[in-house]
């Protein structure tokens, strides 16, 4: 007999079966997870130094809008780093 989880998962993979990826793919995918953290790192290191020069001048609109833009341009990275992530994966499934 089997369980609820057991029976969930043969679902899971009968509606959407897992791709095998090639070890070129995996490392394709790790390039890319390293790439975006260095891109993200750096952004953050350059807003935050604009964010202690604003906090340090006591304007609070500019922090709050450099925060903001942080968080934008973190998004919009990480959004993009998830499209390129599942068109290797795409591939992998043809």
């Amino acid at each position: 007999m089997k369980t609820a989880y057991e029976l969930a998962m043969e679902r899971l993979s009968n509606a959407a079966p897992a791709t095998k990826l090639t070890g070129a793919q995996k490392k394709q995918l790790a390039e890319l997870d390293a790439k975006c953290t260095a891109k993200i790192a750096e952004r953050e290191i350059a807003l935050r130094n604009e964010i202690a020069k604003a906090a340090a001048a006591g304007d609070s609109e500019k922090v709050e809008t450099f925060q903001q833009q942080l968080v934008k341009e973190r998004k919009s990275l990480q959004a993009g780093l998830e499209e390129k992530k599942e068109q290797v994966r795409q591939a992998a499934a043809k």
